[in-house]
């Protein structure tokens, strides 16, 4: 059996009790980063073994993990922050573990992007996740694809490289294009930026940038199309 489970992205308490009863009852737990797992686990008082399982390694280990669980092992899932396998490692030794028959459940819980798109006070009835943007190849061309979408857009950056990439989203969205940047989501000093993305890069290239970033940008609006369901939602 193996269970993949969301951990807190901030706030340890925001780990449900189901989640708690898993890792308890696991014969192993996989972490992205132990150091990190461990923190989790030691605040609930669990003690399991840790095995890592991140990007660098998920090839290598995939079919011992796989051995593992046929011969009956419980394995639980863990990435630093939030649902395994949502811009995380997981789907490789999900998709094994479907092909060779063993079962796998997700448990609901913690996604950094679902706060954030909520709270962004932009249009959520209809938005496309994207993660982290291609640092390279394709990028120009997906954001070209981007500029062009009605729906709100979803993305992850790292702090070092947001006022970079709000620049290149006012180069192919405009600025005047709405968003929302939010920052240290369930801790202390969660910052939610609502503004265009002009206002929004001029106010992050002044400020000093922490923590894991999720920006949300309002699709375009067309006539008679997105801008009139979104004057239908708010009137809703």
């Amino acid at each position: 059996m193996l269970y993949i489970v969301p951990s807190p992205i901030g706030n340890l308490q925001d780990i449900t009790l189901r989640a708690l009863d898993v890792l308890k009852g696991a014969d192993l737990i996989l972490a992205e980063d132990t150091r990190n797992s461990s923190r989790l686990l030691n605040h609930y008082q669990i003690i399991k073994p840790l095995s890592p399982y991140h990007q660098h390694n998920e090839h290598k280990v995939l079919h011992h993990l796989v051995d593992q669980l046929l011969q009956g092992k419980k394995m639980a899932l863990l990435t630093d922050a939030g649902t395994p396998g949502v811009s995380d490692p997981a789907f490789l030794l999900v998709r094994e573990c479907i092909k060779v028959g063993v079962k796998v459940e997700c448990l609901p819980g913690a996604t950094a992007f679902v706060p954030a798109l909520v709270n962004s006070g932009l249009p959520m009835n209809r938005f496309t996740f994207e993660g982290f943007l291609p640092p390279k190849k394709g990028r120009q061309t997906l954001l070209k694809q981007l500029a062009a979408e009605e729906r709100t857009i979803v993305l992850y950056e790292s702090p070092m490289r947001l006022v970079k990439t709000l620049e290149e989203l006012i180069g192919y969205f405009g600025a005047d294009r709405p968003c929302c940047v939010s920052r240290e989501l369930t801790k202390i000093y969660e910052e939610n930026r609502r503004g265009s993305l002009r206002e929004v890069c001029d106010y992050f290239k002044e400020k000093g940038v922490k923590g894991e970033i999720v920006i949300i940008v309002e699709g375009v609006r067309v006539s008679g199309g997105r801008k009139h369901r979104v004057e239908e939602d708010e009137e809703e």
